[in-house]
């Protein structure tokens, strides 16, 4: 008789196992099982088939990894959690017992720290693996760095979050690492290239955070806790690469007054090197020996392939050797494998060095001023990895670091985010400028911008809204200063991620290179019918201004719309009615809107009649230059339109038609892949058409608008 298995011995029940197994076999609290797998970087697991896995009748919900389990019980953490056990039942029962200053000691003396150095270890055994996971933790700590001090979030967490996140941006502003940001709802997104790792993370704007009860701040400040960690590996790792010393010094009482990047000063490892941020250069001794290193790497296939010809001995040579004619030859020679192509095999290496030279001179030669409106900090960073040494900004509100004032000559550029800002007027003559606006050779500098108003341009400036830096940086160009007037409406800020996909719409390209045949026409065909439609409505509506009734014109429906706009517009109109009543309440109406104002309808009569004569002289004209009778001209081009639609519809119906008699030849499995694929493109299809509507009425609008 053959042995009986026992249940969950083998197969997929052996493979996993639950989450209070896993605590009955740690021996430790959910809490603390939850600490643990977040920092060893261990998640739950989805079964196929939770029933075979369950290992009892009741079906859990939660399973893990055997082997990960069994790798937790060598954890050196959990020791540690054990002593915080003990330990907090010490400090219950001093408490308990009202020894408040035995509390006091035994957490003193008593205290567990938890180092997690060995985790980072463990986790990312390369420099590259850990760059590879710095996404969501910049993102984690840039969100505590702007959230308030709470009993769930303390002072001294923020405090180090924000450090963090200040010394990881001093870093990218001295290696001009920063490539491309974008402003969402969420907040400002920005990528970095780092050792060829694009890091993308997101930093939230700066309002004032409301935190919720429905957020677990225990998990987030586990994240935290581990993040901190990665991110002071990834720190030191960095600015010593680069020569400098980590940490960098912080000014407390810069940074207390609101200085931020400005509190710190990098200082290199030699003697001397000490240099501030406000100098911004990049260390072009370490730069320049690890283009060298790489140069040497790149070159070191070539030169193995050079000494080994140079060493493969020729026919010629062996002959001069001295060997007996008569042996037979053992001499061989290898295969020579040269290149048809000389660029075959070659990987082309990116160029970091131009990418950051290009980077570092977008904004180099100017002076820029942040007016207080803006936000400062992150145009502050922008500006100065991109190569801008000189940002100033309004030091009234308590905030030093400034390179400049408003009032400096030097300002070459000022970002403004308010409405479009007057040009100075002239000047008195009493006060020392003549009345051409010119200062007198007596007059200083200083008094006449203290006497300049605040809310007027400064001759010579640039004045551009913020956007303009974003859109700058991430085309890699200075973008036309005039888009970004105060007060202009601004170009769309699109995504420097998100690339147009063939089909999809692209607001970057003309109507006229994304639209399909014909729909151009058909377009202008519908906005022609609405507009003869909107003339009859007119028609109509001037007939019952008169006096006469829409029956017959206008549905049901219109009509009472028609009726409801009258009646906002304070004419007290019923329409369908006898002529008599329409007529009393049409004059009564007008009476009433003389009271308002001098309301009186023949003006709007005059204006449609007029805008009418004018239409059909335009098509008298145009006619007359084509050489045909009056009226026929637009008859010609509806009967062209719709021949040209019918011609489109014939076309449309024929490749349909030779599209289902392909599909009969397909076996069922890919008959229905392809039907997904074609629903899926029409939906596609749709949805850009739907825009490039919009787009088309904005601009026809906006063409009407400049046209009158």
């Amino acid at each position: 008789m053959a042995k009986i298995k026992k249940k969950g011995t083998s197969g997929a029940a052996k493979n996993y196992t639950t989450r209070s197994q896993a605590l009955r076999k740690l021996q430790i609290s959910l809490p603390d099982f939850r600490r643990l797998c977040i920092f060893k970087g261990i998640y739950p697991r989805e079964p196929r088939s939770k029933k075979r896995v369950s290992k009892s009748s009741t079906p859990s919900t939660t399973f893990y990894y055997t082997k990960d389990i069994q790798y937790l019980l060598h954890e050196p953490l959990l020791g540690k959690f054990r002593d915080q056990q003990s330990l907090a039942k010490k400090i219950s029962k001093a408490l308990g017992r009202n020894e408040v200053s035995g509390a006091v000691r035994l957490e003193r003396n008593l205290g567990v720290k938890i180092k997690l150095d060995h985790i980072i270890k463990e986790r990312y055994p390369t420099f590259v693996d850990a760059l590879r996971d710095l996404d969501d933790a910049l993102s984690m700590l840039f969100l505590f760095a702007s959230l308030p001090s709470t009993e769930n979030v303390p002072p001294k967490t923020i405090a180090k979050c924000q450090r963090l996140t200040l010394e990881f941006e001093h870093y990218l502003i001295r290696t001009h690492t920063l490539r491309k940001s974008f402003l969402s709802i969420k907040g400002i997104y920005y990528q970095a290239t780092l050792h060829g790792q694009d890091i993308l993370w997101l930093v939230p704007y700066r309002f004032v955070q409301r935190t919720g009860g429905d957020v677990d701040f225990r998990i987030m400040g586990t994240f935290v806790e581990f993040y901190t960690t990665l991110l002071s590996f990834v720190n030191f790792r960095l600015y010593t690469g680069i020569g400098l010393v980590y940490p960098p010094k912080l000014d407390a009482k810069s940074e207390e007054s609101g200085a931020e990047l400005s509190a710190f000063t990098l200082s290199g490892q030699g003697e001397g090197a000490e240099q501030t941020e406000g100098d911004g250069m990049i260390d072009r001794e370490a730069q320049e020996k690890a283009q060298a290193a790489a140069d040497e790497l790149l070159a070191l296939p070539a030169a193995v392939g050079e000494e080994a010809e140079e060493s493969a001995p020729t026919s010629a040579q062996a002959d001069q050797n001295g060997d007996d004619a008569d042996a037979p030859e053992t001499t061989t020679t290898l295969d020579q494998f040269t290149n048809l192509d000389p660029n075959a095999d070659t990987l082309l290496q990116p160029s970091l060095t131009a990418d950051v030279q290009a980077a570092a001179a977008l904004f180099e030669p100017f002076t820029i001023f942040l007016s207080r409106e803006t936000p400062r900090h992150p145009l502050e960073f922008i500006l100065k990895a991109f190569g801008c040494k000189r940002v100033g900004w309004d030091t009234s509100l308590g905030e030093p670091g400034a390179y400049c004032g408003e009032d400096d000559s030097r300002i070459t550029h000022q970002i403004v985010d308010r409405p479009d800002l007057p040009l100075p007027s002239p000047p008195l003559t009493e006060d020392g400028v003549d009345e051409d606006g010119m200062l007198d050779d007596g007059v200083d500098d200083s008094l006449a911008a203290a006497k300049r108003p605040s809310n007027v341009r400064v001759p010579g400036r640039v004045y551009v809204q913020p956007q303009w830096v974003w859109d700058s940086i991430n085309a890699g160009m200075l973008q036309r200063a005039d888009l970004y007037a105060p007060g202009a409406t601004l170009p769309p800020h699109l995504s420097p991620w998100v690339k147009a996909k063939k089909g999809a719409y692209d607001p970057t390209l003309p109507l006229a290179e994304q639209e399909a045949e014909g729909e151009a026409e058909e377009a202008e065909g519908d906005s022609e019918d609405e507009e003869a439609d909107e003339e009859d409505a007119d028609h109509a509506l001037d007939e019952a201004s008169e006096g006469e009734e829409i029956d017959g014109v206008l549905g049901d429906a219109e009509a009472r719309d028609l009726e409801d706009d009258l009646v906002d517009d304070g004419m007290d109109v019923h329409l369908g009615g006898s002529d008599s009543e329409v007529e009393d309440e049409v004059v009564a109406g007008a009476a009433e809107a003389d009271e308002w104002g001098g309301f009186s309808g023949d003006e709007d009569v005059d204006d449609a009649s007029a805008s009418k004569e004018a239409r059909a002289h335009q098509a008298e004209l145009e006619a007359e230059a084509r050489g045909l009778a009056p009226g026929v001209l637009g008859d010609a081009k509806k009967v062209a339109r719709e021949a040209g639609k019918s011609k489109r519809a014939k076309e449309e119906r024929e490749a349909l038609e030779e599209t289902e008699r392909r599909k009969l030849m397909m076996p069922r499995r890919k008959r229905k892949m392809f039907e997904k694929m074609v629903y899926s493109n029409a939906q596609r299809d749709e949805g850009a058409e739907k825009l490039r509507g919009k787009r088309r009425k904005i601009e026809s609008g906006k063409t009407k608008v400049s046209a009158k």
